[in-house]
């Protein structure tokens, strides 16, 4: 997670974390916990809905930007990684 947070940081990135479901089982819902259950490491990361699932679900446009914003600046620091090896 330091490795994540330092990535959104430095991009100026807002972000804030939650806990869905219970931690020993991996992940609230999503793919993800599939992944941690076979010891991969995961960080399950998104935007907030309200009402999801629901005939009508809400976003902030702020988030969505911020999400956006976050997994480019995740995939350019991977690039990065990948450079110097």
């Amino acid at each position: 997670m330091a490795r994540i947070r330092t990535i959104f940081d430095r991009a100026d990135v807002a972000w804030q974390t939650a806990q869905l479901g219970r931690v020993d089982q991996g992940g609230g819902g999503t793919v993800a916990m599939f992944l941690a259950n076979r010891n991969i490491d995961t960080v399950d990361a998104g935007v907030p809905v309200l009402s999801m699932h629901a005939p009508f679900e809400v976003i902030s446009k702020l988030d969505l930007y911020m999400a956006y914003r976050g997994f480019g600046a995740f995939y350019r620091a991977q690039e990065s990684d990948a450079e110097r090896v």
